[in-house]
């Protein structure tokens, strides 16, 4: 239990994505499909710009399920994909390898179906690999409202934690004065987190008077302590 007492940061963790398909999108019934990849991508993003080791699988992407969505591949073009026959990811030696090679115990989760891809490899992953799973609950989906419920009530129970993505993002960047990825991190915000990016571009626009567009990387919001 100490170990979750612990912040979640760029260095002690990584983020892996299970099956962000679009067949597997398609039996999402938890929460809005659109919120559903936004958040994944943000998630994505999020990982990208703190260096966080990132692991990408996928399940019969060519009998079933689609290729992985192309916003996601876009954040990690460079990234492996590991491609699996089987509905547990744990149950996959080169996916249990890249958990390891990346050397962080606290994982980030985020897939499709919550109760099955996502359940079956977090309560491994924590009893056999001796993980500590973050589940990201608004990057994760199920295919009804009581599948996604119940799935993550049943992993909390085993010791996983339930995050969201926007959580995750800010526990990492966790301090305004951090300048080298002040600006990526409200860029983000900007794109993805709703009214939380409308207010920063309305104070940056309307109270400080700022560009009436924001470009991509460019500072904006509250200034970071010099």
């Amino acid at each position: 239990m100490a170990n979750y007492l612990e912040r979640l940061t760029p260095q002690n963790s990584q983020v892996i994505f299970i099956d962000q398909q679009p067949q597997m999108a398609f039996g999402v019934q938890s929460m809005d499909r659109q919120t559903l990849k936004n958040n994944v991508v943000a998630l994505a993003k999020a990982a990208k710009v703190f260096k966080v080791p990132t692991t990408i699988t996928t399940v019969e992407t060519e009998g079933f399920s689609g290729h992985t969505y192309p916003e996601l591949l876009a954040v990690f073009p460079e990234n492996k994909i590991n491609e699996r026959t089987s509905m547990n990811s744990w149950d996959d030696q080169n996916v249990r390898d890249a958990l390891a090679a990346a050397g962080r115990k606290k994982v980030v989760v985020s897939g499709l179906w919550t109760e099955v891809c996502n359940l079956m490899f977090a309560l491994d992953a924590m009893r056999e690999g001796g993980y500590e799973i973050y589940m990201v609950a608004d990057a994760s989906g199920g295919t009804s409202v009581d599948a996604h419920k119940y799935a993550m009530d049943r992993m909390v129970q085993a010791g996983a934690v339930p995050v969201t993505w926007q959580q995750v993002l800010l526990e990492w960047q966790r301090d305004w004065a951090r300048k080298e990825t002040y600006d990526a991190t409200i860029g983000i915000v900007l794109e993805h987190s709703g009214a939380y990016g409308m207010g920063v571009d309305y104070a940056v626009t309307h109270v400080h008077k700022g560009p009436e567009r924001v470009k991509h990387g460019e500072r904006v919001g509250p200034r970071p302590a010099k």
